[in-house]
């Protein structure tokens, strides 16, 4: 009897030590959260704060402009015609069973400049330009470099993070447009050259269904796009932990962090761009 008591008494302990861990770890998790979130907070408020106070120079801007934009056009055109392509090449088949193949211009252009183009064009650089950021900016946490700048005056959320966000939310609309356009450009070629589709009627259904609102609604999400890439980078740079492996977990959270609040962040703007839209036209006439 002793024995079977003990033993009831040990799993007691062993299951009250497991949900006591349970609890302890859940509740690291929370707070961990809450900190994080406090954190990036008082991160982007510094970062605003900054870029309203003073301008960067142009030393530090121009070079980063160019490499947010300039060195991103040749993937951004690529990805852009490919996925055109693949529009045409996925939807020809659906529209000839219904005998509505020369729609397929409508379907091709309107998905690319409300919805592909965009979020394309932010994948895109917030796995060339996002990862590169943290990487930089987390190689000079671990070596000091950072610390080093605020010992000597400088403020380093204006010298380093300020420039980079500006080149990101103001570069990030013209790849945009570049996306847009070979998009089209390629679901043009494929439609009409290899799937024999009637230009004239490809061209005509291509006007009369995307609109002007089509476009500026993709290209004033890329903004809100190219500063969630910017921020979360640069605060996963300036939070790296010590170390090779820390900068590589920095260069891969900033990819991950940025893909996933670009589609949820996706999600709310075109659930307000809707609502917005149909406010100023009841009728859903077309803003063209």
């Amino acid at each position: 009897m002793s024995d079977s008591n003990a033993t009831k008494s040990h799993d007691r302990v062993t299951w009250s030590q497991m949900v006591s861990d349970g609890l302890a770890d859940t509740g690291a998790v929370v707070i961990n959260s809450f900190v994080a979130v406090g954190g990036f907070t008082q991160f982007v408020g510094r970062t605003f704060r900054w870029m309203f106070t003073r301008l960067p120079r142009k030393e530090t801007l121009l070079p980063n402009f160019f490499e947010v934009g300039v060195l991103s056009v040749p993937v951004v055109a690529l990805t852009g015609t490919f996925i055109g392509m693949v529009l045409a090449v996925q939807s020809f088949f659906q529209f000839r069973q219904l005998g509505l193949e020369t729609r397929l211009g409508a379907v091709i252009n309107m998905s690319l400049v409300r919805e592909l183009g965009p979020v394309l064009a932010a994948t895109m650089l917030a796995g060339r330009i996002g990862s590169r950021l943290a990487a930089q900016l987390g190689t000079m946490r671990v070596t000091e470099q950072i610390d080093a700048l605020d010992s000597m005056g400088a403020n380093s959320i204006h010298y380093l993070v300020v420039p980079r966000f500006l080149a990101c939310i103001f570069a990030i609309p013209s790849l945009t447009i570049m996306a847009d356009f070979m998009g089209v450009v390629g679901g043009y070629i494929y439609s009409v050259f290899i799937l024999g589709i009637d230009k004239h009627h490809y061209l005509y259904n291509s006007q009369q269904f995307v609109g002007t609102w089509d476009f500026v609604s993709g290209v004033f999400k890329s903004f809100f796009f190219g500063a969630i890439i910017a921020l979360i980078s640069c605060y996963r740079g300036f939070t790296c932990r010590p170390g090779a492996e820390g900068v590589g977990q920095a260069a891969t959270a900033a990819f991950v962090h940025s893909f996933v609040l670009i589609l949820g962040s996706d999600l709310f703007l075109n659930i307000f761009l809707d609502a917005l839209y149909y406010s100023i036209w009841p009728e859903g006439s077309s803003f063209v």
